[in-house]
């Protein structure tokens, strides 16, 4: 009996180990900590506008890799050096509890330092930030009760010369995110009057945002409209988005609506959608593969083509709307809609998410932990960066306040269309 028992404990403690996985030593951290610092340092093509001292970083974080006790102390290091990058298209692709949520596929606000002052210029529909009253214009006075001047250093770059407009703004969106377990409390001004909100006071809902379909679709006075949701990365949206797109071939024009694609995607998709509205190939993005030119000083860049597709296409008027949860790919598809000065159509809303060209993804030689970031700039055919880009029909917050739950996006699509 004495024997069984120990074989049991022997047999429990061989699962228990392996469930919790090889143990990782300090020189293994470091080592990863190394590939992590080296492969940003070498391929990230962001650092001339972003003003970092990256090599101060390596100095200011490395020795934090000796006191290491565990995987999520490690996390915890990597994404206070992402900080300093202050670039929301840099990610881990792993969390603790404790980690922000990811800016912008987890977030229900979108906030900026607007003259000095923190303020919320959008609120995602249907989550807990919009049903909790939250709109635009508001100012954020604190957050879980602590002064958000105070509350935002946490998510300030430390090796800065100076905190920038674009860094502080990057803190306030991570502070107003939240984490995967904390219930978010927010103090916030409105012409005059202070009040608290409880964006999470139904649960958590950020941590399940769920839809119904991959796309939504519908008829509206013999216009059609279309929805994606968030699934731009998965090439099994192009057969469904064919099909819906067959029932459109009727309508009088159409709406394809962006609003809710913050997850990015891939170019297979994106061309897939473009080119149901093309009847000829069209340069729609331009990319440029930084490393190439930092090693050799020789520039590597190239325009992408969008290719009719075969028995597929829509040439009637088109409106495409985006907002700040139009993200990566989805700003890649609206800029190439722009890109072909397709007659009947118009781009109508918000500054999109503006995150920072084509992401390249690592994995570190211990841990096995996944980052990405950016190691192409992309741009409009123009020459803009896609970042930049404004909609020529811009809705803005500071004079759309009148109504906050009316949807000025679809009424402006509406008037356009109607016009045609």
């Amino acid at each position: 009996m004495k024997y069984k028992l120990i074989l049991l404990f022997l047999l429990l403690s061989q699962l228990y180990s392996l469930g919790q996985g090889p143990r990782v030593s300090t020189e293994q951290y470091k080592e990863d900590f190394n590939f992590f610092w080296t492969s940003i340092n070498n391929e990230y093509c962001y650092f001339a506008k972003k003003q970092t001292d990256w090599q101060k970083v390596k100095e200011m974080y490395s020795p934090m890799v000796d006191t290491i006790t565990s995987r999520d102390c490690f996390v915890a290091i990597l994404e206070k050096m992402l900080i300093e990058i202050y670039d929301h298209h840099a990610i881990l692709n792993t969390n603790t509890d404790s980690s922000r949520r990811l800016v912008p596929s987890r977030t229900d606000i979108w906030a900026e330092y607007v003259n000095g002052k923190p303020v919320i210029t959008e609120v995602r529909k249907n989550l807990g930030a919009g049903v909790s009253g939250i709109t635009a214009g508001m100012e954020v006075i604190a957050v879980n009760d602590i002064p958000v001047e105070a509350a935002i250093q946490a998510f300030l770059p430390k090796a800065l010369p100076s905190i920038t407009t674009e860094a502080k703004s990057f803190a306030l969106r991570l502070l107003l995110a939240g984490n995967h377990i904390l219930p978010r409390k927010f103090t916030l001004n409105y012409r005059g009057v202070s009040k608290e909100y409880f964006p999470d006071q139904t649960g958590l809902l950020l941590e399940n945002i769920n839809y119904a379909a991959k796309v939504e679709s519908k008829l509206i006075d013999n216009i059609g409209y279309i929805k994606i949701n968030d699934c731009l990365y998965d090439n099994e949206l192009i057969p469904v988005f064919d099909s819906v797109m067959q029932t459109m071939k009727n309508t009088r024009s159409l709406i394809l609506d962006l609003r809710e694609t913050p997850s990015g995607g891939n170019t297979t998709v994106a061309r897939a959608i473009i080119g149901w509205f093309v009847n000829k190939e069209h340069f729609y993005q331009k990319h440029e593969y930084y490393a190439e030119e930092k090693s050799f000083g020789v520039k590597s860049s190239w325009e992408e083509i969008v290719s009719p597709r075969k028995d597929k296409y829509y040439g009637k008027p088109l409106v495409i709307l985006c907002d700040h949860w139009t993200g990566s790919i989805a700003e890649g598809i609206t800029i190439g809609f722009d890109a072909l000065k397709r007659p009947g159509t118009e781009i109508i809303g918000t500054a999109m998410a503006a995150l920072n060209g084509a992401v390249y993804s690592y994995e570190m030689p211990n841990t096995k932990i996944h980052f990405t970031f950016p190691a192409e700039r992309l741009y409009h055919i123009n020459g803009l960066p896609r970042e930049q880009y404004i909609p020529p029909v811009f809705i803005n917050w500071q004079k759309d306040t009148k109504n906050p739950n009316a949807d000025s996006f679809m009424a402006k699509a509406l008037e356009y269309l109607k016009s045609k």
